[in-house]
């Protein structure tokens, strides 16, 4: 009886899949996400693309992998994002 519940849902936490662009900084990859969106005059379908700085803790990323991102608190000025997991990694020929 004196358990309570809690009752308030489970917020959901934004997730993004994205292609590593640039791993040069320490524990930061910058991921580049693509949509494909419909124009709201002409309808033709246009590319829309947007730069996301990740944290990397392992610094274990590299340019061209696709990796899945999720929104978090912010941990720096301008990185608020970070990777959870790997989709694909890049083949070195």
């Amino acid at each position: 009886m004196s358990e309570t519940q809690n009752t308030t849902p489970a917020k959901r936490q934004r997730t993004l899949i994205g292609k590593v662009v640039s791993n040069k900084m320490d524990k930061t990859v910058v991921v580049l996400v693509e949509r494909r969106t419909k124009h709201p005059l002409y309808g033709k379908i246009v590319v829309r693309s947007n730069k996301y700085k990740a944290h990397d803790e392992a610094n274990q990323y590299n340019e061209g992998d696709i990796v899945e991102i999720a929104e978090g608190r912010p941990l720096s000025r301008s990185k608020s994002w970070s990777v959870t997991r790997l989709i694909e990694a890049v083949r070195v020929i």
